[in-house]
């Protein structure tokens, strides 16, 4: 069977001259995605993703004592530290008032959550009270570190040339015009480095909120990740825009001098983001595993109307790092310019929308401007687009606010939802004017080759406020051009036309190149044409 190489090339008017950052004939109908939805709390983990690194200590027998013993010399947690959760508030309150007694020491605690970050010299201290209060424990774990998510060092994904955004971000977004209401009355907390005074924050917009590890942001140069986080969720400045310019930002360093976070600070972050009054807290960083104090948080946000946004990770992995792996949580992808998804994000079930992470720019220390790539970039764009959501419509819900973005995101890679990019590509100018009829923008959303089908498919979706008729596909196969009626599209709703392929004599020519181009009926309003063509360069070899 002939080996495939598909290379798509969107002919966006906005691509032209980019440069690549050195580092960086059968139908069918697909409808919109279904709605996201926030679970409540104690569900389980998705799919592929870590269980939960907590041990219940109901009878504290050796067993659980030696696992945990394990679990506190990994290399990705606090030395020394272990994170406690308790029953009820009674066995909590007397589990404080004996701990120094017995050689703990409680470096930080969150009362609503009934747990404890505890430090001990030796082991054997944490040994004694699990052995003898283990009833009054709900769960014991090690205070896993969560850190700033960094692309992997090589990329095994299939080789594809990625395309940055530079300044263009907002404009791929559809974010590009008036957007000075965008946010207003909505606070988004940002859990990081800390975030330093910027003229893209303007007067009045940024509050800080002190965990104990101070709020400004350290020297060092990868501390500006907080500063160019929030920047693209809530900024101003023509050259460090971001989705919600109105909106309130609060910045709650979660890292330490050495730009590490963990467990229970992040977990601690979210609690106190949400009595702040933030209505979306966003996490760009993460850990490989959770616990019942981070569970305990989500829920917390969660039960009062907070919604959580986090980076799905840089990892190039098949699961989601933690917080993005829980099913509560707003977890986003990083894709290009070229709408591909970036070889070091991460994929899995449970991801919930993608958004633009590869060259993207942003606001850093000292005033300066960067190009940052990552996840970490794409969370907050999505963080922004639903404080945009609601600050326009105040009588959402949370869950309705994210479904929103669901729905109206644009179809990338399989149709409908899949592992590299969830629902789809936020679409955030489509979000804002879902009901809009004035808002028309039919586009081809892909191109696909389906090897065991031995057919291309190529995708059309209607990202409109209103149903759109009267549309056809001209597709071009080498030379040979066969124009496709296509029905009337609801808003949402995909059509997909699959072409058979011959793969040997695919493979005799080396090459196949397919075009196609959406034409709109006469006088219809789109907003973005440039979006109407995409071309593709099929390589199919022999197996040797």
């Amino acid at each position: 069977m002939p080996r495939a190489l598909l290379v798509v090339t969107a002919l966006l008017a906005a691509l032209a001259g980019a440069a690549v950052l050195g580092r960086i004939w059968w139908l069918e109908r697909t409808t919109p995605p279904a709605a996201l939805r926030l679970p409540t709390s104690g569900q389980s983990a998705p799919p592929g993703a870590t269980a939960p690194d907590r041990l219940p200590v109901a009878s504290a027998g050796a067993d659980v004592i030696a696992a945990l013993a394990r679990d506190l010399q990994r290399p990705d947690v606090r030395r020394g530290e272990a994170v406690l959760t308790f029953k009820d508030n009674a066995v909590y309150r007397s589990f404080l008032q004996r701990a120094a007694r017995n050689g703990l020491t409680v470096l930080d605690r969150r009362d609503g959550l009934r747990s404890a970050r505890v430090k001990f010299d030796a082991f054997a201290a944490l040994e004694r009270e699990l052995s003898a209060h283990g009833h009054d424990h709900l769960a014991a774990a090690a205070n896993a570190l969560f850190t700033v998510p960094a692309p992997p060092p090589r990329e095994d994904r299939p080789d594809r040339v990625q395309v940055p955004f530079g300044n263009a971000t907002l404009a791929f977004l559809g974010a590009d015009g008036d957007r000075s209401a965008w946010g207003r009355g909505v606070t988004i907390a940002v859990l990081d480095t800390g975030v330093a005074p910027d003229a893209t924050f303007g007067s009045g917009r940024l509050r800080t909120l002190d965990l104990g590890l101070g709020t400004a942001p350290g020297p060092a140069r990868a501390d500006g990740h907080g500063t160019g986080v929030a920047a693209l969720a809530a900024g101003a400045a023509p050259d460090a825009p971001g989705v919600a310019p109105a909106a309130g930002v609060l910045s709650i360093r979660v890292t330490d001098a050495d730009g590490l976070s963990d467990l229970f600070t992040v977990a601690a972050g979210i609690v106190a983001a949400t009595d702040a009054g933030a209505r979306i807290i966003n996490v760009s960083l993460g850990g490989h595993s959770t616990g019942a104090v981070l569970d305990a948080a989500l829920a917390y946000a969660v039960e009062r109307g907070a919604l959580v946004v986090a980076a799905a990770g840089n990892d190039q992995a098949s699961r989601l790092a933690w917080p993005a792996a829980d099913p509560r949580v707003v977890s986003v992808g990083a894709v290009d310019r070229a709408e591909q998804q970036v070889a070091f994000s991460n994929s899995g079930s449970q991801l919930q929308l993608a958004a633009p992470g590869y060259g993207v720019q942003t606001a850093w220390l000292g005033g300066e401007r960067a190009l940052v790539s990552g996840t970490s970039a794409s969370a907050p764009l999505v963080a922004g687009t639903l404080a945009a959501v609601l600050a326009q419509n105040p009588g959402l819900s949370p869950a309705q606010a994210v479904a929103l973005l669901a729905a109206t995101a644009s179809d990338a890679g399989e149709p409908g939802r899949d592992p590299a990019y969830g629902a789809g590509i936020l679409n955030a100018g489509w979000a804002l004017n879902r009901d809009n009829p004035a808002y028309v923008d039919p586009a081809v959303t892909a191109h696909r080759y389906d090897a065991a089908a031995g057919t291309m498919e190529f995708t059309v979706q209607n990202r409109s406020g209103r149903t759109v008729t009267g549309l056809s596909l001209a597709v071009t196969a080498g030379t040979v051009t066969s124009p496709q009626a296509v029905p009337g599209l609801a808003p949402g709703e995909s059509y997909v036309v699959r072409v058979p392929v011959n793969p040997a004599a695919a493979a005799a020519d080396g090459t196949v190149t397919f075009a196609t181009h959406l034409v709109n009926p006469l006088g219809l309003p789109d907003r973005n044409p440039a979006n109407n063509r995409r071309t593709s360069v099929l390589t199919l070899a022999p197996r040797p």
